[in-house]
Parts: structure tokens; sequence; C-alpha cells
């Protein structure tokens, strides 16, 4: 069962801040789900785990991660909790996390852990949750609650209920035991870099920042890629790009940004084949572009923000004709997403205010007013006659400006 949250305007959370009593130490216990999953590969998902987090919480002071098997603490000032909380929030792999006290393998320690834990706590009656991992000790797990719990009531005057408690606190019994009486959710997925680098199709619209922190979220390391028609989409659609790429470096660290100066390159797809291709032109040549940028960068798969039948181009005819052009594979995390549903991750992850701002990307210039819905690829390989796609391609990669911001 998991335990109610603090208040965190409350009295109770001032009272959090203090050192606790008795030698206890203020700890953020980590803890994983999928990793667990993942046999003999297991250490290498679990290296990447914790050298995320030490990077995530590197620059504040006398915060330090300390792994132990499948388990880790973070070590903090009482001051810097919540700070700490809120970067591990972006930890990739990370299932959930209990603000803790850390004390001995002793039930005098715990007990008095305990009960400094329950007075933070709101709420009357409580219920003592025991784990014990460290099979030697005395005292079987019911044996430990019924004792804390004793000990709590005592100094407290809360009522023990074990049916309905207002408040659960969990204490671990190991080499290191731990108190605690609030669990929250991680980010859940997979440490990223576990699966390897790909380059996300950056715009400046709300779908494709979604799509790369879905493609972060399963362990990936992406770099980004924003195709630029200046004049048209000018200098303020290229600074709301690398501000979404700023935002999704949060998540993974440093993020290259690779700029395709992409106008010239789009008239003359514009004035070669039907009007009705257009678009998919434009985007054969980004597959194209993008497949040997990614490639040079030892990326393994494209990310795009593809949507199965929001506008024209994402039919699944047009797909496989665009898909056609590229080299390497193309992930779509949010292929059988409705809108509503890519506007509510877009709010949750922080992307959705920089998205909506109202400055065009260059799939939306120079739009048919009838595009093809079902294409053939014959149909755009006959259109690509006369034009040395490969070169034009090439030619883009050589202009190509390379951005690398933080977050």
């Amino acid at each position: 069962m998991q335990s109610k949250t603090f208040e965190r305007n409350s009295t109770a959370d001032s009272e959090s801040r203090r050192e606790p009593r008795d030698g206890g130490r203020e700890v953020i216990v980590l803890r994983v789900a999928e990793i667990f999953l993942k046999g003999r590969n297991r250490g290498s998902f679990w290296k990447a785990l914790i050298h995320n987090a030490r990077r995530l919480l590197g620059d504040l002071d006398g915060v330090s991660v300390e792994s132990h098997y499948l388990r880790a603490q973070v070590s903090h000032p009482p001051e810097l909790r919540q700070a700490c909380i809120d970067r591990l929030d972006r930890l990739f792999g990370l299932a959930s996390m209990a603000p803790a006290i850390a004390v001995d393998a002793d039930l005098d320690a715990v007990s008095r852990a305990a009960v400094d834990i329950a007075r933070r706590m709101p709420g009357a009656s409580f219920k003592i949750e025991s784990k014990r991992r460290d099979k030697s000790f005395a005292l079987a797990s019911p044996e430990i609650s019924r004792t804390v719990g004793s000990a709590v009531a005592a100094a407290t005057g809360r009522p023990v209920d074990v049916h309905q408690p207002d408040q659960i606190i969990h204490v671990e019994i190991g080499p290191q035991s731990y108190v605690f009486g609030e669990i929250l959710p991680g980010p859940g997925g997979l440490p990223v870099g576990t699966s390897g680098r790909v380059a996300l199709l950056l715009s400046g619209g709300i779908d494709s920042p979604v799509a790369g922190w879905s493609a972060m979220r399963r362990g990936c390391q992406a770099s980004a890629i924003y195709f630029h028609s200046f004049p048209y989409t000018g200098d303020k659609t290229k600074e709301k790009v690398l501000d979404l790429a700023r935002h999704l470096a949060r998540w993974q660290g440093p993020m290259n940004v690779h700029v395709v100066h992409f106008t010239d390159v789009q008239k003359q797809l514009r004035e070669h084949g039907r009007a009705e291709f257009a678009v998919l032109l434009y985007r054969r040549m980004m597959m194209r572009t993008a497949s040997r940028l990614a490639d040079a960068e030892a990326s393994k798969a494209l990310v795009t923000g593809e949507n199965l039948g929001q506008v024209a181009s994402q039919t699944v005819e047009n797909l496989a004709v665009i898909e056609d052009a590229a080299t390497l594979p193309i992930l779509r995390p949010l292929i059988t997403h409705d809108k509503l549903e890519i506007v509510k991750q877009a709010q949750r992850i922080g992307t959705y205010e920089t998205s909506i701002l109202p400055y065009d990307d260059c799939c939306s210039l120079f739009v048919p007013k009838h595009p093809a819905t079902k294409a053939r690829i014959r149909d755009l390989q006959r259109a690509e006659e006369g034009l040395d796609v490969d070169a034009l391609a090439d030619q883009l990669c050589r202009d190509t400006e390379h951005i690398t911001v933080s977050g």
C-alpha cells in the first residue's frame, strides 16, 4: 500500500527540514522496478541509473548518491530535500523514491526514527509496515511492527489502526535500515543511455518534443535535428526549437542540435513534381538528410512525432512513402495517441507552453490545397526524377549548423 504524501505547506513540512535526532541521517531511498527484469544485463542498467542520478544532483553541495545492490540512497542536507526530489523526478528508470531517515539495524534506533517521522506527519491513527531485508535480524517483520508501533504510540499518543490508518510508517531492516512515511512516484522507464543513441526530428510543434521525451524514457540518448527554412521560418522559430531542446536536455544531459538550412532545397522540391506531393517530397528529403546526420554520430534510429491520421501526410500509405527514403529505422512513440493525450503529456513534462508559441515550422510552408493522402512510393520516386536527391541531402548535411544545449 502506498502511503499518503506530506502536506507541503503544513507545519509538518517545516518539521521535516530539521536534522533527525539520535544519529539518523536524512536520505532519499531510490527504488527501481523494470531493471529487475534485465537478467545478466541488470548491472549495466543499474550503473547507468546511478551515473544519471549523480549527473542530476552533482552540483548540489553536500549531496551524494550511494549505491547498494539494486537499491540506492541519496544523502543530503535537510534543506535540500525538495531540490533533490525535484531533480530525481527527471531520473528515468526510477520507479519510486522515499524521503527517509537512515539508521543502524538497531530496534531502539529504528523506533526513535519512527517517532520522529510520526511527529512530522499529519493525521491521527497510524500503522507500521515492516520489511526485514536482513533475514539474520532477530525479530520477524510482525514483531518489528508491534515493537516500533508501541514506541510510536507511547511517544505521540496516536492510536494504531491496522485496517484504515491515516498514515503508514514504513520500516526496512537491513545492513542500512530506513524509516519513512512518504512514497513518491518516479518517472519510470529505463535509464537514459541504455537503449543507445537516436536522432529526434524536432520541430516547434507539440508532438515531437513529447516523442523525444518518450524515447528518452525508454532509455534512448537523443540528439535533435531541426529543419530551418529561413527567412520563412525566422530566428524566433529557431530559438523556440532550441528552447524545446534545452527542456529535453534537463532529462538526459546536454543535447546536440543539428540545424539543417532547408530553404533552397525546399524550393526546388516544391517546384519539381505535382503540388499534391510537396509535403511528402519535403519529408522524404528530411529522412534522407536525417539518416546521414544520425549515422555520422552513431545513432541507430530516427524518432518522429508522427501520429496516425492526424494530418494528411500521416496516413498509413504516406508514412510508408516517407519511411522509404530513410536508411535507419523510424521510431514513432506517438503513433496511436490522440491529440488530447499528447497535449496532456506535453503539459505534464513542461514543453506545451513553448510549443504553442506562434511560429511556423518548415512543413507548414507551401502546403498544397489538396495534399495527397494515399500516395504510392513509385509516384514519389517518379516525382523525384530529374533531381539528384542524394547530392541534395549531402549538401544539406555539409551546410548543417551544429549546436549543443544544456538544460
